[in-house]
């Protein structure tokens, strides 16, 4: 082989280590990105959790505010009768 193709191929090969070397870069910035995704995922899971218990246990409130209240509406009518 000439030196002209050595330097070629040393030039690819340089050229395909350091798209290599970008890619695992590459590949590392999506994967810490994945893993920060996937935490937040979870914390807005965890979030809606109790988002969801807070709304159920506000609704059973409600209803025992509004069943009081139908009572006393009823009494007051008993009165007024």
């Amino acid at each position: 082989m000439s030196l002209e193709l050595l330097n070629q191929l040393e030039n690819k090969i340089q050229n395909s280590v350091n798209t290599i070397k970008t890619l695992q870069q590459e590949i590392a910035a999506l994967r810490q990105n994945n893993e920060e995704l996937e935490q937040l995922i979870n914390d807005s899971s965890d979030e809606m959790k109790t988002l969801r218990d807070e709304n159920a246990s506000l609704r059973e409130d409600q209803q025992v505010w509004q069943q009081r209240i139908q009572t006393l509406l009823t009494k007051i009518g008993e009165i007024t009768q």
